[in-house]
C-alpha cells in the first residue's frame, strides 16, 4: 500500500479542514492510518461527535455540538499518533468469515473476463484474507480491499435496478456483500446467508472498517 505512515506528513494546518457546516476532515494519507484514527476516535470519542466515517485517505468526523477550534486540535494530536509506526505485535483487526453460495449470475462472465474457469474465480475469491477499507453507497455496504488482481474485472455497463441483500459481489479492486436489496453494477458472484446489516444492532454494521474477512465456499 503506498503512502504508509509518516510519508508525506502535511503541516498542522493541513491535516484537518472544515467539511460542511458541522464537519471536519482529517487528512490520513493512507487507508492504514485513516483505520488507525477512526480506532483512536471510537476509543476515546471526542465530545459532541456524532459520526466518524474512515475513508481511503482521510476519515470525517461530524460533530455538531463541539467547539472547532479544540476538536480540530484534538484530531490533529489523534491523526500525528496515528501515523506512528505501528508496535510490533499489534492486534489485527477481527476475522469475520462469510459463508457465500456461488451461484451468482455473474459467476461465468467473471471467468471468461479474467480467463480463469468458474471453479477457479471461486478458488480467488476464497484463497485470500480481505480488509474492509471503508463503508459508503449504502448503508452497511463494506468496500473490501486486497482483492486478488485477477478478479478486477468492470462494473456493469447498465446496472441492476435491484440487488438482493446478501448478494456477494465484485467490482474493480474491490468485493463487497450487499447489505440490503438496492439497485447495483457491480458483478455478482453468488450470495450469502449471513445478514451484514442488522439496524437493532450496535454497530448495526457487520463488517466495519478494518475487519478481515474471509469467505468461504457453501452449498445452497
Amino acid at each position: 500500500m503506498s503512502g504508509g505512515p509518516g510519508a508525506g506528513t502535511p503541516p498542522d494546518g493541513a491535516l484537518v479542514r472544515a467539511a460542511g457546516e458541522h464537519g471536519l476532515l482529517v487528512e490520513t494519507g493512507s487507508l492504514e492510518v485513516s483505520h488507525r484514527l477512526d480506532a483512536l476516535l471510537r476509543a476515546d470519542r471526542p465530545a459532541g461527535v456524532t459520526e466518524i466515517v474512515p475513508g481511503p485517505a482521510t476519515v470525517l468526523v461530524v460533530a455538531p455540538g463541539a467547539e472547532p477550534g479544540p476538536l480540530r486540535s484534538r484530531l490533529a494530536a489523534a491523526a500525528r499518533a496515528a501515523r506512528a509506526p505501528a508496535p510490533d505485535g499489534a492486534a489485527p483487526g477481527r476475522l469475520v468469515t462469510v459463508p457465500v453460495v456461488y451461484d451468482g449470475a455473474d459467476l461465468d462472465e467473471v471467468a471468461a473476463l479474467s480467463g480463469l474457469t468458474a471453479g477457479e474465480v471461486v478458488e480467488r475469491h476464497t484463497g485470500r484474507e480481505l480488509v474492509v477499507g471503508w463503508l459508503g453507497f449504502a448503508p452497511g455496504f463494506a468496500y473490501l480491499t486486497g482483492l486478488d488482481p485477477a478478479l478486477h474485472v468492470p462494473r456493469l455497463a447498465t446496472p441492476r435496478t435491484s440487488v438482493p441483500a446478501g448478494a456477494v459481489a465484485v467490482a474493480g479492486p474491490y468485493s463487497a456483500v450487499y447489505p440490503s436489496a438496492s439497485p447495483g453494477g457491480w458483478r455478482l458472484l453468488g450470495r450469502s446467508p449471513m445478514p451484514v446489516w442488522d439496524v437493532a444492532a450496535d454497530p448495526p454494521a457487520v463488517l466495519t472498517p478494518g475487519t478481515r474477512v474471509r469467505f468461504r465456499a457453501v452449498t445452497g
